[in-house]
């Protein structure tokens, strides 16, 4: 006995030994508990604001369509493998005769039947194993959904924190680009300097207000995202903090994969599926089998014969019946069964596409967080510190009339450019991290130390 995505394996009488191609039998109890702890509303709440990552998550969990639409589509697919396996219903008919049948014993004027036909019990048994695996993996396709929500909404968030920073950024240059435009008029009110330099701040300041409209209209479109997994009003504020903590990853690619392959539900869907196609081969083979009907026959008759040593004049006579469907038709269950293989090798295709893209992925997104944390720790320790002493200095000889303007305002540049980049830096870091841990199927511990905050200018 194996198993697969957590359901007992067994082989079906149709396998032969040798196979490496198995087939699990699945029932829905455990299924159905991961749903019954899910909370699914169907009306959204009123719009409000949002102050916290975990408040966010837990509200598109409660009410996110997509979640809903999947639950639903689960409950579906669940209710269908509980009827494909029964009976068809029974049939009852009746048939008047115009003219009554004569007979010896009285004339028959209607006869009453019962049938009831019965496919191959094998069949049924095999549409009941495909209709749980199909249903199963609407439960892993939940469950994938789930993970890919919350790594959305937290990549939102992050995004919106360095947006936040980069206005608050850009702000505080405003201030410092000002000092410098009036110490560039104090020099021109002393003749020491032109009217050029203030032009040249007064430009660079325009410069930036329109970075900010930049800035607030990406907030905007971020926001709404955001309030979109989460099925609230686009226009819903939502508030991050001035700071946040991210520990740089801990991991390597090898431990990610591996815990990957044990709960990552793209995975188990996939797994589920090709489970289910192959349940589906079993269908088309016994699709071959004969399906028997079984009748009974009552014959009213009535009592208007002269007694008889030879009939019993008006009794009822009854029958019984056997019919039997025969497939003749070779070419067209070749077809069905070439068919269902087909869609089972490709289901196999599928699922190991899957794991080299996860694979792929998983390497991509370690070293995109890697070079984020580098980059940050190069910023915070090395870049801006230089850059800060550099634009000082130069600050005091341009007051002092040693430096030209245009030399400080290229250095207030590459200060207000690193400053970004830093708080970019922070910014993908937590990003790859989310995306990282929605890979992996789980919210992986990382015990790495975070990255304290940017020193004040």
């Amino acid at each position: 006995m194996d198993s697969v995505a957590g359901v007992d394996v067994v082989r079906p009488a149709s396998e032969k030994a040798g196979t490496t191609d198995v087939v699990v039998q699945a029932t829905f109890d455990d299924a159905r508990l991961d749903f019954e702890t899910e909370s699914v509303y169907e009306s959204p709440l009123q719009p409000m604001q949002f102050s916290s990552l975990q408040e966010l998550e837990q509200l598109a969990l409660d009410q996110n369509p997509t979640l809903v639409r999947l639950y639903r589509e689960y409950l579906a697919a669940s209710s269908r493998s509980q009827y494909v396996d029964k009976l068809p219903d029974p049939n009852v008919g009746a048939n008047v005769f115009i003219e009554p049948i004569e007979t010896a014993a009285g004339s028959q004027r209607a006869n009453i039947s019962v049938s009831q036909m019965i496919p191959w019990l094998g069949k049924l048994s095999a549409e009941e194993q495909r209709a749980c695996f199909e249903a199963l993996a609407i439960s892993a396709d939940y469950r994938a959904e789930r993970l890919r929500i919350l790594a959305g909404i937290r990549t939102g968030w992050y995004r919106l924190y360095v947006i936040d920073k980069q206005i608050e950024t850009t702000n505080a240059n405003q201030l410092l680009l000002e000092s410098l435009i009036d110490v560039a008029n104090a020099k021109v009110a002393t003749g020491t300097a032109s009217q050029g330099d203030v032009l040249l701040g007064t430009l660079e300041l325009s410069r930036l207000e329109e970075r900010l409209l930049t800035y607030r209209r990406q907030r905007v479109a971020v926001e709404a995202e955001v309030n979109r997994l989460v099925a609230q009003s686009a226009g819903t504020q939502i508030i991050v903090p001035e700071t946040i903590s991210v520990q740089p990853p801990q991991w390597d690619a090898t431990e990610i994969y591996q815990i990957a392959l044990q709960s990552q539900p793209d995975f188990q869907a996939a797994q589920l599926r090709t489970q289910a196609t192959r349940w589906g081969i079993e269908v088309a083979r016994l699709s071959r089998r004969p399906s028997v009907t079984l009748s009974a026959n009552y014959f009213p008759t009535d009592d208007n014969r002269p007694i008889s040593p030879f009939v019993n004049v008006g009794e009822n006579p009854w029958s019984l019946g056997v019919h039997m469907s025969i497939p003749i038709g070779n070419e067209k269950y070749s077809a069905m069964q070439d068919e269902a293989t087909w869609k089972h090798f490709a289901s196999h295709d599928s699922l190991q596409a899957l794991y080299d893209k996860y694979d792929a992925l998983i390497v991509d997104l370690l070293t995109e967080a890697r070079r984020a944390e580098e980059t940050a720790t190069l910023y915070q320790q090395t870049i801006l510190p230089q850059a800060r002493q550099t634009l000082e200095a130069d600050q005091e000889s341009y007051s002092n009339g040693t430096v030209e303007f245009d030399r400080v305002v290229q250095d207030y540049r590459n200060l207000l450019t690193l400053e970004l980049g830093y708080h970019q830096s922070i910014g993908d870091m937590a990003v790859m991290i989310a995306q990282i841990r929605r890979a992996a199927g789980q919210d992986i511990p990382n015990s790495g130390a975070a990255i304290p905050p940017m020193p004040s200018e």
